[in-house]
């Protein structure tokens, strides 16, 4: 295997900016990453970014502070689903970018647990999959509830969909149980792995999305992802998840003393768990493990990035302990990219839906990971300053893990004479209106609202997920109704449209025959519905759909809420709207601007009269708090309740409703097949109420008659 090569780059800003900087890009994309599936830059790079903070905290401990991203787990909590906090911290893992780092960590590691060539310190190295992490609680050995990863203390309720997921044991199998140490599975057992989408099922997801008009995921982790994050359970169903189970919350109920015997009971109680796993005991046969890993990713139904590396003894494991973000005790050896030459012919600048002017590279076709690429996102003047490339340079790129191709950076000694620094335009390149970078911004901007690049993107933002929620409007689709006139702004969709116009845009595909294939009826019939049905979304997605600057999903809800419609918005002045909190002035000014423009105000007018509502629905009034103060548990399958609901409702009346019971708990509401926690509230002397006291107090808003806590 060989070493990852180093790249010279530019000299970089003062340590504290570059610090600065770094935790705003390592933020900023891990919420993209974990929170909307929708990551804008490769794992490679995004794993450089934590490896140079890391690097620059060691060389300046006074740049550590309780924010920075070194210091926490990462991933996100959609509030799409119910919290559910794990029975144990779920640890990020450290990361060893090349075989000098992993050499260095299992040094230390054989150091510290006092390694002889007589008793070396065992390793289990497993296949690193690129997928979803997920925990699942099974008690008295029957599943009871699946989270994602979350913020690593608390996750996403996903129990419905992970349902769907054929690989997953509902209850454990009988031959796990004689290694429960009280010869039973009467415990409760939170086992932990990842979600992934074979490739196959990926390639087949796309080509459905495609063949719909859908914007195709960017990779099989994305895929995963945004499918364990459904709605609907049905949705789930059909995408052919599939799991690898590989570690446990706390494995002391568990009769075994090592990962290596833990897998095995693992596959004992009917789990899905990676064949490729080994038990290795030096340096040596680690590499071995890692060389072969990366020799034959590729033949592998699954996305894999690396190989993780585990002490194998669960007493050393306890006796090395814990960092603030990943255990001492395992380390991920992540693969390096495939990376290629090319020739960088030229930086163009691309404009985006909010004016943004990014700078894009475009170099000689070269095939990188199974597909050839030709341009990759240079993100802004900045990157270009700090990765040194300049037109004409040979540049090396590579796609890490995904998709997404990268710069990497230039090959210096190959640099031609007279090659020039790139400049940012003065003037957008699509309108020639003057463009501005504000302070403290690292964007230039086009300041035209009429700019005609930014309609296509606009467009598309509309019919998105959190907007207009419009399914079927793909990115080419959009992009080819702007080209063939039939789209300029939002209000377009509703009272200039038509199906049949739709149904005879070009997909910009070909027939055996030549022709050119078209979206035809039953789509078009099918997305004109959708557009119809978006008319009812409500003000705070229109606000969001609308663009503008500053304003994102949260801002327009709050909005929304504070002004009830489109109309007490746009005559409120910039002082009412920054006093509103969570808004503040930059945003305020932003929305004035934004409706100070006649444009603006008659693509809104069109809206209107289109029936697309401009009113956020009003919630429903403040149920009196008669249960404040008090803490219900829901357990066991309730006949009239679902208990997501019932516990919404409680909260309503102002209770606190908790995962677990404890002598804090207030009640316990016990439905049929009720388990461990009945027997726990019991044995507390808990008091516990059935579904009928249960329907009394939603109905009412007070506790039944002689109920008391």
């Amino acid at each position: 295997m060989v070493a990852r090569k180093t790249l010279r780059l530019a000299p970089l800003a003062s340590p504290r900016a570059r610090a600065a900087e770094l935790n705003r890009l390592l933020k900023t994309n891990a919420y993209k990453y974990y929170a909307l599936d929708a990551p804008e830059v490769t794992d490679a790079e995004f794993d450089c970014w934590l490896h140079e903070l890391k690097a620059l905290e060691a060389a300046h401990p006074e740049l550590v502070t309780p924010d920075s991203y070194t210091q926490r787990v990462g991933g996100f909590i959609s509030e799409q689903f119910e919290p559910v906090r794990h029975a144990q911290r779920m640890y990020s893992i450290d990361d060893a970018m090349n075989l000098e780092e992993l050499d260095e960590w299992l040094a230390r590691t054989d150091e510290a647990l006092g390694s002889t060539p007589e008793h070396p310190v065992a390793y289990t190295c497993e296949l690193k999959i690129d997928g979803l992490g997920v925990a699942l609680t099974y008690t008295n050995g029957e599943f009871e509830c699946a989270a994602t990863r979350g913020d690593g203390t608390t996750g996403e309720n996903v129990t419905a969909n992970v349902l769907t997921i054929k690989d997953i044991p509902h209850a454990l199998a009988a031959a796990g149980a004689s290694r429960v140490k009280d010869g039973g599975l009467g415990q409760s057992v939170e086992v932990r792995g990842e979600v992934y989408m074979p490739k196959r099922s990926f390639v087949r997801l796309n080509e459905e999305a495609d063949a719909a008009g859908r914007t195709p995921f960017a990779n099989p982790r994305n895929a995963a992802a945004g499918s364990l994050r459904q709605k609907d359970p049905k949705v789930t169903a059909v995408r052919d998840l599939e799991t690898f189970i590989y570690s446990v919350a706390d494995e002391a109920p568990l009769d075994v003393s090592s990962q290596w015997q833990f897998l095995q009971w693992l596959r004992d109680c009917g789990f899905n768990v990676n064949p490729n796993a080994s038990r290795c005991t030096s340096a040596a046969e680690v590499h071995d493990f890692c060389a072969n890993a990366l020799a034959h990713r590729d033949d592998l139904d699954y996305d894999i990035d690396g190989v993780v590396v585990k002490v194998d003894s669960f007493a050393s494991q306890a006796a090395l302990g814990f960092t603030a973000r990943a255990p001492r005790w395992a380390i991920a050896f992540k693969f390096p990219p495939e990376e290629k030459r090319t020739v960088l012919r030229d930086i163009r600048i691309q404009v985006g839906r909010t004016g943004v002017l990014t700078p894009v590279a475009e170099f000689d076709p070269v095939l990188v990971a199974g597909s050839t690429i030709a341009r990759a996102t240079l993100h802004n003047i900045d990157e270009i300053r700090r990765k040194n490339v300049r037109v004409g340079d040979t540049i090396v790129v590579h796609k890490a893990g995904d998709v997404i191709p990268e710069v990497v950076g230039p090959v210096l000694e190959l640099r031609p004479e007279g090659a020039v620094e790139f400049q940012m335009p003065a003037a957008c390149p699509s309108c020639g209106s003057p463009v501005i970078r504000e302070e403290g911004e690292v964007a230039y901007r086009c300041v035209s609202i009429d700019c005609p690049a930014q309609a296509t993107e606009r467009l598309i933002h509309w019919g998105s997920r959190n907007a207009m929620d419009i399914d079927g409007l793909g990115d080419e689709l959009v992009g080819r109704m702007v080209e063939q006139g039939l789209l300029t702004d939002v209000a377009d969709f509703y009272d200039r449209l038509t199906e049949g116009a739709f149904a005879d845009v070009s997909t910009g595909r070909q027939s055996v025959d030549g022709d050119d294939i078209v979206v035809g009826k039953v789509i078009a019939k099918k997305v004109m519905a959708q557009v119809g049905e978006s008319k009812g979304r409500g003000l705070s997605r229109v606000l969001f759909g609308l663009g503008i600057r500053h304003v994102g999903a949260n801002v327009a809800g709050l909005l929304a809420k504070h002004f009830g419609s489109m109309q007490a918005l746009m005559t409120a002045t910039e002082e009412d709207i920054a006093a509103i909190d969570g808004v503040g002035p930059k945003i305020a000014a932003s929305v004035r601007e934004f409706f100070c423009v006649e444009k603006n105000v008659a693509v809104v007018e069109r809206l209107r009269e289109a029936g697309v509502v401009l009113e956020e629905e009003q919630a429903e009034p403040e149920r009196p708090q008669t249960l404040a103060g008090l803490t219900f548990v829901l357990t066991g399958t309730l006949e009239k309740y679902n208990r997501t609901d019932a516990g919404n409702q409680l909260k309503a009346l102002g209770a606190k409703v908790a995962g677990s019971v404890s002598k804090k708990t207030s009640y316990v509401v016990a439905g049929e097949a009720a388990g461990s926690k009945l027997t726990k509230a019991q044995s507390l002397g808990v008091p516990v109420l059935d579904e009928a006291a249960l329907d009394v107090i939603l109905t009412t808003g007070n506790l039944p008659e002689g109920a008391s806590v």
